[in-house]
């Protein structure tokens, strides 16, 4: 699996470049890029500490047509310039190979926020979203395994629903986000 990563290694796009190529959902990302702020001294400085280090990349499989991409990329944009990390993006439909070796319950979710050293080697992994979020769709697969169902849509119309109750109007999850990823880096 390293040895697919490394092979990903600067073949991906730039935070700017992906912004700036995106055919869909370009102002809804742009607003909660500009909408973020550090609200927590402490993880802004865990993420300044970062700076020091060399090693560290930083690997993002995404689509613009994704809503989680849109409301979550942009946290990790903001995290990795403040730690100085090299970031890529990789648009999953043409690197399915390495998004399905990073699959969440069986299925492609996106975006899948991979760290690893300068040769490759998976150090951590975050996403698709924040635990609190995801708690939503691990229950309605566990109670929903058939995908044919009659009701299967409408079940799954409610589950989204309630993933966005969770993430709310307001930037409060993204310091779930960067907490999330603290736990990651701090062990690599």
């Amino acid at each position: 699996m390293s040895q697919l990563i490394a092979s990903k290694l600067h073949k991906g796009l730039t935070p700017q470049q992906f912004v700036e190529a995106m055919t869909k959902n370009q102002d809804k990302f742009q607003s909660w890029y500009d909408r973020f702020q550090w609200n927590d001294a402490e993880l802004e400085e865990f993420y300044e500490s970062l700076n020091n280090r060399d090693d560290l990349r930083c690997l993002i499989i995404a689509a613009d047509w994704c809503g989680d991409v849109v409301r979550n990329v942009p946290v990790v944009f903001k995290a990795m310039d403040k730690a100085g990390i090299p970031t890529e993006v990789l648009i999953m439909e043409e690197h399915l190979d390495l998004m399905d070796q990073h699959l969440t319950m069986g299925g492609r979710a996106i975006p899948v926020v991979l760290f690893t050293d300068t040769g490759g080697h998976l150090l951590g992994k975050w996403g698709a979203r924040p635990k609190y979020v995801q708690e939503v769709m691990n229950a309605f697969k566990a109670e929903n395994p058939d995908r044919e169902a009659p009701d299967y849509q409408e079940k799954i119309a409610v589950a989204r629903q309630e993933m966005m109750r969770r993430y709310g109007e307001d930037t409060e999850y993204q310091t779930v986000i960067l907490q999330e990823m603290r736990e990651i880096l701090s062990g690599v």
